[in-house]
């Protein structure tokens, strides 16, 4: 089962500093254009050759454009026993929509 996260939870969640892993999936020029400050930067097509870089036992949420690829890497890691992984529904686009317009929309 996919968990989601909306933008909103997210923001609350890093407000109170909360330990969590911001995966970001999307191509590096999309990166190159908007992000997350902090986020580990892993691109869909890497993410099974990479996945020793990030820690199972950590809560991921992770993000790209509008949330589809981010859905797919997230069932991916939950079916590779990453218990605690969260979409970012709506993506970057919608952090940008609803948390912080100064992120750039593409």
């Amino acid at each position: 089962m996919l968990e989601r996260i909306s933008p909103a939870e997210l923001k609350q969640r890093l407000d109170r500093c909360e330990d969590l892993v911001l995966l970001d999936v999307r191509e590096p020029e999309e990166m190159a254009r908007a992000g997350l400050p902090g986020a580990l930067r892993i691109p869909l097509g890497e993410i099974p050759g990479r996945i020793q870089d990030l820690d199972p036992e950590k809560e991921i949420v992770v993000f790209c454009h509008y949330g589809l690829r981010s859905a797919q890497v997230a069932i991916f890691l939950a079916q590779r026993d990453f218990e605690h992984v969260l979409n970012l529904t709506g993506g970057i686009n919608a952090w940008s929509l609803t948390v912080d317009p100064t992120v750039p929309r593409y």
